[in-house]
């Protein structure tokens, strides 16, 4: 679970980024733009604290599907966007290749 901590950060940091940029309305509210600026620095540099024990590719399929899922979700509940039948159905499928990979892949394990 240790090694899995900066990815969660960065996962976290991430779609806070992501929100911020969606809330700075191309970069013409100074405070959202900040926010965001930070948030993928931070997001990228806990990244890059994750690949020390997680493989590339693992880490990276994690932190998009993770991360598409929950910025869906943010989306949905703050934004007030609407997710269809078909997207709720194709986000349901990456996160459970996302729990695919972790529960039964032996290149997740360490």
């Amino acid at each position: 679970m240790r090694t899995y901590l900066p990815l969660l950060v960065a996962i976290v940091l991430e779609v806070i980024a992501t929100s911020a940029l969606q809330a700075s309305q191309q970069f013409t509210r100074p405070w959202p733009t900040l926010l965001m600026a930070l948030g993928y620095l931070g997001a990228f540099f806990f990244l890059s604290l994750a690949l020390r024990g997680i493989p590339v590719g693992i880490a990276y399929a994690i932190w998009s599907g993770l991360g598409i899922v929950l910025i869906s979700a943010v989306g949905w509940v703050v934004f007030g966007q609407k997710l269809d039948l078909p997207a709720v159905i194709g986000l349901s499928l990456i996160l459970a290749g996302v729990l695919v990979v972790n529960l039964f892949s032996s290149s997740a394990r360490h």
